[in-house]
């Protein structure tokens, strides 16, 4: 059929798609390191990965923020490394909300697709994440890792997302995300992935994906 839709949903991350992505303010709080991609490596470890490290236990809602920063404190004082407590405990009110991307998943509701939030979050951070953005009117589903024991790139939590909207076939479901690491996990449960890096050129590309088949 002429016109017919090729997806049923879409799926948003939080940080670096609807707002401003934390992986730069996070890396601008650590000290004595040689790069941003080392200091992510020493606080978040391997993050295009599901593994054992603290903070993806803190993401899994499986120990509580406190825990890694103790475990941070025990790792890297002694080397020199040092975390501005201050700085990354506020990080998340200075992240600007993409507005852009806001006004676009409100439009696709108002279009009749279903849209979700599928975010890796600390349980610490839940009001404060969720004070930016209006989650009741932008999506049907909120998934949020630390309330769920799951955490991208875990397939499970993509296939648990589209679960809540009710949507059967990964295929007809889109997955917005900025770090590469997720947009693989996302594809392995059988989403198209749309890598982010600027949002208005993001929602280009989303648009030219929902675009009706010829």
């Amino acid at each position: 059929m002429r016109g017919e839709r090729r997806f049923d949903a879409i799926v948003f991350d939080l940080s670096g798609v609807v707002i401003a992505s934390a992986f730069d303010a996070i890396a601008d709080t650590v000290s004595g390191v040689a790069s941003r991609d080392e200091a992510l490596a020493l606080l978040l470890g391997p993050y295009g990965e599901d593994t054992d490290h603290v903070w993806h236990q803190v993401e899994r809602g499986e120990a509580p923020i406190a825990e890694w920063v103790a475990w941070v404190a025990d790792q890297y004082d002694e080397v020199g490394i040092e975390v501005d407590w201050d700085a990354f405990g506020s990080m998340m009110g200075r992240l600007t909300v993409h507005d852009v991307i806001v006004e676009r998943i409100r439009s696709l509701r108002a279009d009749g697709y279903l849209t979700a939030l599928c975010t890796n979050n600390v349980k610490e951070g839940s009001r404060s994440w969720r004070e930016r953005v209006p989650v009741e009117d932008l999506f049907d589903a909120v998934v949020d890792s630390s309330e769920v024991g799951m955490r991208k790139p875990d397939p499970r939590i993509f296939a648990h997302t589209l679960e809540l909207l009710g949507v059967a076939d990964p295929q007809r479901a889109i997955f917005l995300d900025d770090h590469p690491g997720n947009i693989a996990g996302a594809e392995r449960a059988g989403l198209v992935g749309l890598l982010v890096g600027d949002p208005a050129e993001a929602v280009i590309a989303l648009d030219r994906l929902l675009a009706p088949s010829p």
